[in-house]
C-alpha cells in the first residue's frame, strides 16, 4: 500500500505564504499523479493542483499565480508553495497522488490526513 502524509499547515494572515509538503512512502513501484486538493467547511473537496509524471501542472483558476506545485520524482514528495493567502484558502488540503505499489498491476488512488490551512487576521 501507499502512505501519504502531509506537513506545513498552520495559521497565517491574509497576504501571507505558507508551504505545504506531501511524502509518499510504502512498497511504492510508481507514482502518476501527484497533487493537492482541498475542502472549506460546508463545501465540497476540489482540486489545488496537479503535477503529472512529466511535470505538466493543472491549477484552479482560484489559485492560479499565487500557488506552485513541485515535485521530487526521487523522494517520491511533492510541495504546494502558496503565496497572497486569502481568507478563502481556508480549508483542509489534502495530498493525494494516483500509484502502483510493487506486486500490483493497476493504479489506486491515495489521499493523506489532511492539514488545516487558516489565513486570517
Amino acid at each position: 500500500q501507499v502512505q501519504l502524509v502531509e506537513s506545513g499547515g498552520g495559521l497565517v494572515q491574509p497576504g501571507g505564504s505558507l508551504r505545504l509538503s506531501c511524502a509518499a512512502s510504502g512498497n511504492i513501484a510508481s507514482i502518476n499523479t501527484m497533487g493537492w486538493y482541498r475542502q472549506a467547511p460546508g463545501k465540497e473537496r476540489e482540486l489545488v493542483a496537479l503535477i503529472t509524471g512529466g511535470g505538466a501542472t493543472i491549477y484552479a483558476d482560484s489559485v492560479k499565480g499565487r500557488f506552485a506545485i513541485s515535485r521530487d520524482y526521487a523522494k517520491n514528495t511533492a510541495d504546494l508553495r502558496m503565496n497572497s493567502l486569502k481568507p478563502d484558502d481556508t480549508a483542509v488540503y489534502y495530498c493525494n497522488c494516483r500509484a502502483a505499489y510493487s506486486g500490483s498491476t493497476s493504479y489506486g488512488i491515495y489521499w493523506g490526513q489532511g492539514t488545516q490551512v487558516t489565513v486570517s487576521s
